[in-house]
């Protein structure tokens, strides 16, 4: 489908919440499916809630997470402008011309009436729709004089409206709960209600991807598209995504229940690919196979309208943790210890070119940060209680833990080959000779190395990291310290 045209168009507020990241992958992801376009538009005609540097950030998320689009205010194309802003004449044109329909007129009312009707209790959140049947003569009156006036539009009073969403089905609503929106403000800005529709018409945008808070604003919208005598796009919204309380319970996701932006996300440790490889799934399921890994381009392929979910979908944060600990590990050692470098803190700085250190590390972290926590062994030996020797498990003691570290240090002072498995290999002979089990031999060795009942790896990992004269300083040391 040619003319499979889709648009992601986010306003410059601050952060890219993932549910707006979630929005524009699911958009991209459809042009892509069906061989069609994908659109980027900036909608900043709320100027109360510009915020400096935020379309950098839009740019930014996009270029990270391999969402190419096809036109928008960065590369231009044939739609231009693409920021709202830029087109405040086109919107007024439009306007007029539904007035001149009659699906739109003039309102004079000021705010000081406004806000008195609502103080008053007369009309709720709405309007009285005092200006819908003014006199012609008096509109151009008004206008004539240079009044104040915003331009509403007329909603039919009686009847419903209905739409067919592809994830909801058939969604209807009475005319009667639908208010007189307004289309331009007083101060000659379109308000998102009326843009975003004008837009997505001259854009030639086919589908309109959003999330479901805006399944009950829709009857509005394709009221312009009528209006204008227009072909609906077909509307796709998508399902909430929730977070998990500590009840247990779901509400809609927030900052209580962790990183909701991209930015944070990243900052805080998470690859962009798996990022996006997660957000795939929370509200859609590939069809014909149970594969959970893909790249963006494989999702180009295997995505489709008929796998989006209405379902409410839960933001897994232990379930984004397995796919950034994946994603980790598929790094090469190079680029891991890139990535990794600027989360060492300054007491592991002087290691973050270990390349022991760091395969150990990698496949045992899920986020960067925890690169401290996994290599804070290798820093010095800690102060340490002896009772760290005593294991029910291998049934180890601290005086069992004193012979063994004094039979096994002049053997490994001993080794020459010092890796891993020649480490592995002579303790476990070692363990053999003196018919001890090889778990109570590695165990009290570790702790004599570490000083830490947790490390990232097992006794003879950790020494093939230190290295010889390390490891052998800080048996001696544990051994002093039993002693």
């Amino acid at each position: 489908m040619a003319d499979f045209v889709t648009r992601f168009a986010p306003s410059p507020t601050g952060f890219m919440h993932i549910g707006n990241l979630r929005t524009a992958l699911y958009a991209y992801l459809l042009a892509k499916a069906y061989n069609g376009k994908f659109i980027l538009r900036i909608e900043d005609t709320d100027q109360e809630r510009y915020v400096e540097g935020a379309t950098d950030v839009i740019y930014s998320t996009l270029k990270m997470t391999g969402l190419q689009h096809d036109e928008g205010p960065d590369i231009g194309g044939p739609n231009g402008p693409y920021i709202q802003s830029e087109r405040k004449g086109i919107y007024m044109k439009y306007a007029k011309q539904l007035v001149e329909k009659g699906y739109a007129y003039y309102c004079f009312c000021t705010k000081e009436r406004l806000d008195k009707l609502h103080e008053d209790g007369e009309i709720g959140a709405g309007y009285d729709r005092h200006c819908r049947d003014l006199p012609k003569e008096e509109v151009e009156k008004n206008l004539a004089a240079g009044m104040p006036f915003v331009i509403r539009q007329k909603m039919p009073l009686e009847g419903s409206t209905g739409y067919d969403d592809v994830v909801f089905g058939h969604i209807e609503i009475e005319n009667s709960e639908m208010q007189d929106q307004i289309l331009i403000k007083a101060d000659g800005f379109p308000t998102y209600n009326f843009c975003h529709v004008i837009d997505d018409y001259l854009m030639g945008v086919t589908h309109v991807v959003r999330g479901c808070e805006y399944l009950t604003s829709t009857p509005k919208y394709v009221l312009l598209y009528d209006a204008f005598g227009w072909e609906r796009p077909t509307y796709c919204h998508l399902p909430l995504i929730m977070g998990k309380n500590e009840d247990g319970s779901t509400s809609k996701l927030s900052k209580r229940h962790g990183s909701v932006s991209f930015q944070e996300l990243v900052k805080n440790g998470y690859l962009p690919e798996a990022i996006i490889n997660y957000m795939a799934f929370t509200g859609w399921c590939p069809k014909d196979t149970n594969e959970e890994f893909f790249t963006i381009e494989e999702l180009e392929k295997v995505f489709s309208l008929e796998g989006i979910s209405k379902s409410p979908s839960v933001f897994d944060y232990e379930k984004l943790l397995w796919f950034n600990s994946n994603y980790i590990k598929k790094l090469s050692l190079e680029k891991f210890m890139e990535m990794a470098k600027p989360y060492y803190n300054d007491e592991l700085k002087a290691f973050a070119d270990d390349e022991k250190l760091a395969a150990m590390v990698q496949t045992r972290i899920s986020t960067f940060p925890e690169v401290n926590e996994k290599a804070a062994f290798v820093a010095s030996l800690p102060e340490y209680d002896n009772e760290l020797f005593v294991n029910k498990k291998n049934k180890t003691t601290i005086e069992m833990a004193k012979e063994v570290l004094e039979a096994a240090i002049p053997v490994i002072e001993g080794i020459s080959d010092w890796n891993n498995d020649t480490l592995f290999a002579e303790l476990k002979a070692f363990a053999e000779a003196k018919e001890i089990k090889a778990g109570a031999v590695m165990w009290i060795i570790r702790i004599g190395v570490s000083g830490m009942a947790v490390t990232p790896g097992g006794a003879t990992e950790l020494m093939a990291v230190l290295g010889k004269e390390e490891s052998l300083e800080r048996l001696k040391k544990s051994l002093s310290k039993l002693n």
